[in-house]
């Protein structure tokens, strides 16, 4: 069965959306929005542990992946181009469950705050231009601060790492990992895609409220819409 894109759209009237690559402050600036917009809080990876339970390997093998695979060594030990190829079919598999659970979520009737992998075509069809924004950050800074967080999934892969016997190398490729999935040419696609885009500074400032108050101003939250 196939729903219309205009259907999908109208039961997600009420959520916004924000994609984009590493460490370009998505989950803070989802954070921050849900606490102060009194929105619903769809954070990195939300209802996961429903979608991996439900998931079939055969219909969806990028999710099922570790169902199949035989260590969280394996994950971190994948090549660039392997690892691409599961964060694209990934993106893909969890686009499905993505909007299911948010068309759930919206019986609620309040705005819902989504930190999304949907891609941008996706989000083209079944979205608006003032619910979507990208944020970008420049590829050395997704790379080299992409463990300079308490997320508690960076640390466990982190934690992984340390844990395999060529750890230094291991971290070496993972990193190349994180550079390729965050690469200039994505950063472009991004940046070309039409959509409402803030790119992050390596200035060191603090520039969290000043962003807050540029997003909920593209998604007229300000004004009640």
């Amino acid at each position: 069965m196939n729903i219309s894109d205009n259907i999908i759209g109208h039961y997600l009237r009420n959520c916004y959306f924000i994609n984009g690559t590493a460490y370009a402050g998505k989950s803070t600036m989802c954070r921050m929005l849900a606490e102060r917009y009194d929105m619903i809080h769809c954070g990195e990876n939300y209802s996961l542990d429903m979608i991996r339970a439900v998931a079939d390997p055969e219909l969806q093998p990028n999710i099922s992946y570790m169902n199949t695979k035989p260590s969280w060594q394996h994950f971190v030990k994948r090549s660039p181009e392997e690892y691409e190829a599961w964060v694209d079919g990934n993106a893909a598999e969890l686009t499905e469950f993505e909007i299911a659970e948010l068309i759930r979520l919206s019986d609620a009737g309040k705005k819902i705050i989504v930190d999304t992998n949907i891609p941008c075509d996706v989000l083209r069809r079944i979205s608006d231009y003032d619910h979507v924004a990208i944020m970008l950050s420049p590829q050395r800074m997704s790379v080299e601060r992409f463990f300079d967080r308490e997320d508690p999934e960076k640390q466990f892969l982190l934690s992984v790492i340390d844990g395999c016997e060529d750890a230094p190398a291991v971290l070496e490729n993972f990193r190349a990992c994180i550079a390729r999935i965050n690469s200039p040419e994505r950063f472009r696609a991004f940046e070309e895609s039409g959509f409402f885009t803030l790119v992050r500074r390596d200035d060191g400032r603090d520039t969290r409220e000043e962003t807050l108050a540029a997003l909920a101003s593209h998604f007229g939250l300000d004004a009640g819409d």
